[in-house]
């Protein structure tokens, strides 16, 4: 029986982790076709209204099977809130398909990993969670974090010795240049939009409160975030050429982005979640990092820097640090609940007792 018992338990880890390696294969995808597609000219509004809309079609049938039947109590709050997390979704996916354009896949995919930290700072400004530099967890968890930002300021700062990675064409390579002078403008796209991601966790906190309905949410986020796209591009562009689809790569990155990337990624997260907690699936981020940079470097013949060596290196090590003091934390905070639910117990079954002795 235990080993049955450690054989379904094997299992379901062993589900799980494959699940986190698809969501950051998916990712990866998303990262080098957007690149390319952004590098042939593709209007960055157009790409993130056509993504949401299939995005949205994708979650309606879960939405509708899962949780259809529910009576569910839309108010102007929870209409707020809506429209919040859709805004901060926008401009967090319009300031990274800008930063990605003018730098590299790889280079923005580091960024990326700065989130989970960017939202712990936030999280303590906001007093949802706080800091314990008393305990060892704080203090590894705060050191995370501070190697976290010194390994995005690496990549950002220093480039150092090219390495290329199998076949390298000069032609091909030189074919879509990105200016040197787009670095400054890519970086500080990139970085608004980690803190616009970090600002759309909170929101997405506040909304679950009001309205615990997940895939409807997701499904009403996604459509407002089409026809907020649309509004803020024709601002910037009205020519029918910028929202005209082709049988090209746009399509196909439209597609995936909004299937695989966004409705599969989603599903397979809460799944996660549901079974390992909310701070086992970023443990995964790292990996879209180190598979971006491979196949960059083995399609697209982009060169890896000793700069970009050593932001992985000071990044992936600060996120599982930080990772690892808040699981700790968890961990020690569950503990004390039960010892003190365990001490209120004792004390009724004292208080009680002389009601039921005899005089």
């Amino acid at each position: 029986m235990m080993d049955i018992g450690l054989s379904k338990t094997w299992f379901k880890w062993s589900q799980v982790v494959l699940a986190m390696l698809l969501v950051q294969v998916f990712s990866t995808g998303m990262q080098v076709l957007s690149r390319v597609a952004l590098v042939k000219g593709t209007f960055v509004f157009a790409l993130m209204t056509y993504r949401n809309v299939v995005a949205a079609i994708c979650v309606a049938p879960l939405a509708y099977y899962f949780e259809r039947g529910h009576e569910m109590k839309f108010g102007w709050l929870v209409w707020f809130w809506l429209f919040v997390n859709a805004l901060t979704g926008v401009g967090t996916m319009g300031l990274f398909y800008y930063g990605l354009r003018d730098t590299t896949a790889t280079y923005a995919t580091n960024f990326l990993n700065l989130i989970p930290i960017v939202t712990f700072v936030f999280s303590i400004i906001t007093r949802m969670e706080q800091l314990r530099l008393g305990t060892r967890a704080g203090k590894v968890k705060t050191i995370g974090a501070i190697l976290c930002v010194t390994g995005a300021l690496t990549t950002s700062l220093y480039k150092g010795k090219e390495f290329y990675i199998g076949h390298h064409n000069i032609e091909s390579h030189t074919s879509t240049p990105i200016p040197h002078a787009h670095w400054a403008r890519g970086t500080i796209m990139l970085v608004g939009s980690s803190l616009s991601y970090s600002s759309w966790f909170i929101a997405q906190v506040k909304l679950q409160k009001l309205f615990p309905y997940i895939y409807c949410a997701t499904m009403l986020t996604c459509i407002i975030s089409s026809l907020q796209s649309v509004v803020i591009g024709l601002c910037f562009d009205t020519h029918s050429a910028a929202w005209s689809l082709g049988w090209n790569v746009q399509l196909v990155t439209i597609i995936y982005s909004g299937t695989l990337a966004t409705a599969v990624n989603f599903c397979l997260l809460s799944w996660a979640i549901s079974i390992q907690g909310p701070t086992y699936p970023p443990m995964f981020n790292p990996l879209a990092l180190i598979f971006v940079a491979l196949l960059e470097a083995l399609i697209l013949g982009e060169a890896i820097t000793v700069g970009t060596l050593l932001g992985i290196v000071l990044i992936i090590t600060g996120l599982y640090s930080y990772l690892w003091g808040k699981r700790k934390e968890m961990k020690s905070l569950s503990q004390q609940r039960v010892e003190s639910e365990e001490r209120g117990n004792l004390n009724s079954e004292v208080n009680e007792r002389p009601q039921t002795s005899v005089v």
